[in-house]
């Protein structure tokens, strides 16, 4: 077994701290990756401060890995010694189930395995990328494309895939009116990912502070919904909505914005549950959603589009000794727009 150097959190309490974890031997369609980025992401936070359910520490978090392949086992056809890979929220499915044969390995019918904080096939707690390398089966490694730098790349893997599969699984395009709620990791991919794909980008937003970043990235307007005005103004706007924050809301104030048969989706995942009134979607046959990240196809494309049309996440890199303050800075709001740790810190 290979051992590195990683970041762990040991409770709920504690700041994450430096240790070594264990990799499994390579199997023979296995793929050893050199983790060279790994960003942080806000359910890393969650999961690290026990806010979704027991973690079972100690837990080394971090699903966005942008590395390189060092070897590959034998079996293995898609990847060679020196490619440009990553690895996003998933290393395995049950790969039998209808949506797993559907490439819907996210709502795999048996239960996914997460990249951290689940059980892989060898009965081992899975440890995500705050590390120096991980060992990742082949069907569940992306190739990053050269278009793409590594530590821009990193991202995609969640707040890429997380907010392109509803883009595209309800239609965002030319002729359709797409709002964003909320402007940070996950919302600012979903604004250049929208544009890209030809749709009217509105920014809805606590405040206006960011506005210039936001029409800079792609959006068409920008408005604060800290002003009870852009309320009453965008009534029955949009066609669709994607809600990348993590916060309660007043849903019913945001599906009052949708058009007839518009859909609202939730990307974000706030701890506390979400209170709609039936009449929000009633009178002009609205739809409340949720979407969870993608499947390894759909991320792959998601890849694809992104080197075809420039796209990479927004990033301030940072040593491993900085991920306890970015996780402050993270929920101050404090980052633009997503930052990476820099794996050879570790």
């Amino acid at each position: 077994m290979l051992t590195v150097n990683a970041y762990a959190a040991t409770s709920a309490t504690e700041p994450l701290a430096p240790t070594t974890i264990e990799r499994r031997d390579l199997g023979p369609d296995d793929v050893l990756i050199d983790i060279r980025f790994s960003g942080i992401c806000h359910s890393d936070i969650h999961t690290a401060r026990s806010e979704w359910g027991p973690t079972p520490y100690p837990i080394v978090v971090g699903h966005e890995i942008a590395g390189v392949v060092r070897e590959v086992g034998s079996a293995v056809t898609k990847f060679a010694v020196g490619d440009r890979v990553g690895v996003g929220c998933l290393v395995d499915s049950c790969r039998e189930c209808d949506n797993c044969r559907k490439g819907l390995e996210q709502y795999c019918l048996k239960g996914s395995t997460g990249t951290y904080g689940g059980v892989g096939r060898d009965g081992e707690p899975t440890q995500g990328g705050y590390s120096q390398a991980i060992v990742v089966a082949e069907a569940f490694v992306l190739r990053i494309p050269d278009g793409i730098e590594l530590d821009a790349a990193a991202p995609l893997l969640c707040a890429g895939i997380t907010t392109y599969s509803p883009l595209r699984h309800w239609n965002a395009g030319p002729g359709r009116r797409v709002a964003v709620i909320g402007m940070g990791g996950l919302g600012h991919m979903a604004v250049k990912l929208a544009h890209a794909m030809g749709a009217e980008v509105t920014v809805l937003s606590q405040s206006l502070k960011k506005r210039e970043d936001g029409l800079r990235l792609g959006a068409d307007n920008y408005y604060a919904t800290s002003d009870e005005e852009t309320f009453r103004e965008l009534a029955g706007s949009f066609d669709l909505i994607i809600n990348t924050v993590s916060a309660t809301l007043d849903m019913d104030a945001y599906l009052r914005l949708l058009a007839v048969d518009g859909t609202l989706v939730n990307v974000g995942a706030p701890e506390k549950p979400l209170s709609v009134h039936a009449f929000s979607l009633i009178p002009a046959r609205r739809s409340f959603a949720g979407s969870n990240i993608g499947g390894i196809a759909e991320t792959q494309e998601m890849l694809d589009f992104c080197a075809e049309h420039g796209l990479g996440a927004e990033i301030e890199v940072i040593p491993a000794e900085k991920i306890n303050e970015a996780y402050e800075r993270v929920l101050a709001s404090d980052v633009r727009y997503r930052f990476v740790i820099d794996a050879s810190t570790f």
